[in-house]
């Protein structure tokens, strides 16, 4: 399967049945998602996490459920990706 960029809003739903929260790394702006058992991450808002993507120029790709943060192709915002796939 290929990796599909989806949006912020696609993402948080997919976060939603699986039991994820956006998580931010202590003390780094590195982010990922968490279920928020570990002590090397912190949950933060999905707000800062956004804000976080479009710094790093980041977006979430997807497939079969599982997601994944990567570079954001050229010309692409974090948060408006994939918005007419919804």
């Amino acid at each position: 399967m290929s990796m599909e960029l989806i949006s912020v809003e696609k993402a948080k739903k997919i976060a939603e049945t699986k039991g994820l929260k956006p998580g931010r790394v202590k003390g780094t702006e590195g982010i990922q998602f968490t279920k928020g058992s570990n002590n090397r991450l912190e949950v933060i808002s999905w707000a800062d996490f956004e804000k976080i993507l479009k710094k790093r120029k980041l977006a979430i790709y997807e497939s079969g459920g599982w997601m994944k943060i990567m570079n954001a192709p050229s010309g692409k915002s974090a948060t408006s990706s994939n918005k007419k796939k919804q």
